[in-house]
């Protein structure tokens, strides 16, 4: 084996590893890049094609909650339960009464909207998750998370995030200590620094990208929140457990809501609670114009009254409310946040699009658009640099690479890569298929090599 000095070797492993992470995570990181530029491109375009439901009469008085929920209750069938309520607090918003719909998948619920005014029901459709996004944009939100194909499908995404970060500060790393000490106008240069360029202007965003996505995926997700709650970075949430109502909880509420009935014994549901519920937390300095009611899913809890607003300045203030006492009962205030759970909450709300309105999304559109030009620049230095027909390349493979390492440094590659595949299991197996599919290649040259009629 050829002996090279230290820094020689860290290079010869970075560069390898790099070519990987492009070659083969590449295609995934450019799918949630553009699945997310539309995500984010295309609000405008939701509230133009479902106008007639989002938007109702803009002049009169506002009906009562009840009355409104009343009516959601007919074109509902009366038979699914009132999941939440989203009031139609601005002239010419309509209200969404959410029901939880067992035909529905996870985070679906069907939402019925209703004009405050004039009682007409506006609409009738699956809406997802707290986003309450509609069904243009949950199609392509289920193609960015999961390329429509579920569960197993959100592998891909975790796998992209798992790798962007390294593939950027590689990329950097790379760049920094093998940059050509003249400038050449070659055509692999100039496809070179407009890469470089871009990973230069992306980094920060690729950075953001990778942590805020690894907290939504489903085996580094969970690592995430362990450490979150390690450090108490955890988003504050309501307590709604009424004391001493236990003894009067039904043992069979579930039962009831898995053969249709409502949550908590629906009889006992008021629909003239909403509005004093509502009532309850404005006076609590629940102020924001935009707000979600959950009634209570059992006898012992509290109802809670969420704001949703998450642009800036953020406004997701809650409060849970006694709804036999109008008290309440426990309260969570974003300014008394921890700072990490603050930058949480901005972090995400910055990857959806929404913090800061429409310069968010053009921001986003810019940074989604340009990093899907990095990776084909990236192809196209793999292409034109690519070993001549009939021969093999001659780089080194990965484990190659590591035992080139000094001692010192072949203990802490490893022990690096042991730790990021536990705390990121799919970059852990991820890699593992890179030192196989490398060891196999590597194989198949020296066979090559040995045997050149072969």
């Amino acid at each position: 084996m050829t002996t090279c000095t230290p820094r020689a070797a860290w290079l010869t492993l970075l560069r390898r590893l790099h070519f990987y992470i492009g070659l083969f995570i590449g295609p995934f990181i450019f799918v949630a890049a553009l699945t997310g530029t539309l995500y984010v491109a295309t609000p405008q375009l939701e509230e133009w094609r479902y106008a007639d439901a989002l938007h109702g009469t803009t002049h009169g008085q506002s009906q009562p909650l009840a009355a409104q929920i009343a009516i959601a209750e007919q074109a509902s069938g009366g038979h699914l339960p009132v999941q939440a309520v989203r009031p139609g607090l601005e002239p010419g918003e309509t209200t969404r009464v959410m029901y939880a719909d067992p035909t529905l998948s996870a985070s679906e619920s069907r939402a019925i909207f209703i004009d405050p005014v004039t009682l007409a029901v506006k609409g009738d459709m699956t809406v997802y998750g707290t986003s309450g996004i509609l069904p243009l944009r949950q199609w392509i939100d289920y193609a960015h998370r999961s390329l429509l194909l579920g569960d197993p499908g959100r592998l891909y995404s975790e796998l992209a995030a798992s790798w962007m970060w390294i593939a950027s500060l590689g990329g950097i790393a790379l760049w920094f200590f093998t940059r050509p000490k003249r400038r050449l106008n070659n055509a692999f240069q100039k496809t070179r620094r407009l890469h470089v360029t871009l990973g230069w202007l992306l980094l920060a965003g690729m950075l953001l990208f990778s942590a805020t996505g690894l907290t939504w995926s489903q085996w580094a997700g969970g690592n995430v929140d362990k450490m979150r709650a390690a450090f108490n970075w955890l988003t504050p949430q309501v307590n709604t457990q009424l004391h001493g109502a236990a003894e009067i909880h039904d043992p069979h509420a579930e039962h009831h809501a898995h053969h249709g009935g409502r949550v908590m014994a629906e009889s006992s549901l008021k629909l003239a609670q909403f509005d004093e519920v509502l009532q309850a937390a404005q006076a609590a300095g629940i102020d924001a114009r935009r707000l979600e009611i959950r009634p209570a899913h059992s006898a012992d809890r509290a109802w809670t009254v969420s704001e949703i607003d998450r642009r800036w300045p953020t406004q997701v203030d809650a409060v849970a409310i006694d709804a036999g006492t109008l008290r309440v009962i426990d309260s969570t205030h974003f300014a008394d946040f921890p700072l990490m759970a603050k930058l949480t909450r901005w972090g995400v709300d910055f990857h959806m699009g929404v913090l800061f309105g429409l310069p968010n999304q053009l921001l986003l559109i810019a940074f989604g658009s340009a990093l899907c030009v990095s990776i084909v620049m990236g192809y196209r230095m793999w292409w034109m640099r690519r070993p001549a027909p009939g021969t093999t390349s001659q780089a080194a493979s990965l484990l190659q690479s590591v035992w080139q390492l000094p001692r010192s440094g072949r203990i802490a590659a490893w022990v690096i890569a042991l730790l990021l595949g536990l705390a990121m299991p799919v970059l852990g197996v991820s890699l593992l298929l890179f030192v196989l599919i490398d060891c196999l290649r590597w194989r198949r040259a020296e066979t090559r090599t040995m045997d050149p009629g072969r």
